[in-house]
């Protein structure tokens, strides 16, 4: 299970790379390899507003549907519309083609609120130790 250091997490398993002017925002492995094979992505449209920890959409798997929450507060910039036609591409590479929005994040985000790797990957295997 990877858990990046170039990026920060939420306990409900998204997370938000820096990227120039604006955040990234995707899944974890965890949550990618928790629901399984991923077969739709449910996203906002770009220009959308977004409260930090609020749903900005859903994945649906072959068993599970889970909420998306935003770790920033921000704007839609653009959506990753590849998703439409490969939403795999979030079990296949969830820190890479498979990030989901990115955000031109407000000043409103509190980002003291976001681990950083070491922090949720005590998270994850704090919760694979409650699931033993």
């Amino acid at each position: 299970m990877e858990f990046p250091s170039d990026v920060l997490y939420t306990k409900e398993h998204e997370w938000v790379r820096r990227d120039g002017g604006t955040v990234v925002v995707g899944i974890t492995d965890y949550a990618q390899q928790a629901l399984g094979d991923i077969v739709f992505v449910e996203l906002p449209v770009a220009g959308a507003d977004l409260r930090q920890m609020e749903a900005f959409g859903s994945v649906e798997a072959v068993k599970a549907v889970a909420d998306l929450f935003c770790p920033v507060e921000g704007v839609v910039t653009q959506v990753n519309e590849t998703l439409s036609d490969n939403p795999g591409l979030v079990n296949s590479s969830p820190y890479g083609d498979g990030w989901m929005i990115r955000v031109k994040s407000s000043e409103a985000t509190d980002w003291g609120s976001l681990m950083d790797a070491a922090a949720y990957e005590s998270l994850v295997r704090d919760l694979e130790g409650e699931s033993s």
